[in-house]
């Protein structure tokens, strides 16, 4: 199994914004200030029919601001990014995202689909040599080792569901971190 020991590199790992732009502005000021590369798994703009519009939702502001962000974004497509998301966001929606540091690989989907499955995520990840399979969706945060992949879902900063703690995931020197981002408490840890 490989693993994530790329000096210097500080990932930040998000879902589910569901259009505030007024908390993902504290997330890259508090969190994200000292990554190099933010991947978010999806749901970035539209609050979806069944999420309640928060406090801080600005889909128009949210995609100005991460479009003058300095810090490169990667972004898997959620089910709630629609094709007119393109016109504002200046970034690629794709389905899924793949991304290989030295022999460690990532893979990123939503998780709307039959990504939502663990089978599904280990299937893929034996196939394609996944380290970490990177998920959103249920606004739950997950962070487990089944065989040599690390599953992840960092929950939902905006959105939280479960015990309703907003979250989002930091990667950096073989540590994966989740952080509650209203304390700073780290929720979960895994060596990777």
């Amino acid at each position: 199994m490989g693993k994530f020991t790329v000096p210097g590199l500080k990932i930040g790992i998000i879902s589910d914004t569901h259009g505030n732009e007024r908390i993902c502005r504290q997330i890259w000021q508090s969190y994200f200030k000292d990554v190099q590369l933010i991947i978010h798994a999806g749901d970035i703009l539209y609050h979806g029919p069944r999420n309640p519009i928060t406090e801080g939702y600005n889909p128009a502001g949210l995609a100005e601001f991460l479009n003058a962000s300095p810090i490169p974004l990667l972004v898997a497509r959620g089910n709630c990014d629609a094709d007119v998301d393109r016109l504002v966001l200046q970034y690629l929606l794709s389905p899924f995202l793949f991304m290989q540091f030295g022999d460690f690989r990532i893979m990123v989907e939503h998780g709307d689909g039959p990504g939502l499955e663990k089978h599904y995520m280990i299937d893929i990840s034996r196939k394609y040599g996944i380290n970490l399979f990177i998920t959103g969706h249920t606004h739950e945060r997950m962070l487990e080792r089944v065989e040599d992949v690390v599953l992840l879902n960092p929950g939902s900063p905006t959105l939280p569901k479960g015990d309703g703690i907003p979250s989002v995931a930091l990667l950096e020197n073989g540590q994966l971190r989740i952080v509650n981002i209203l304390t700073g408490e780290i929720l979960d840890h895994a060596d990777i």
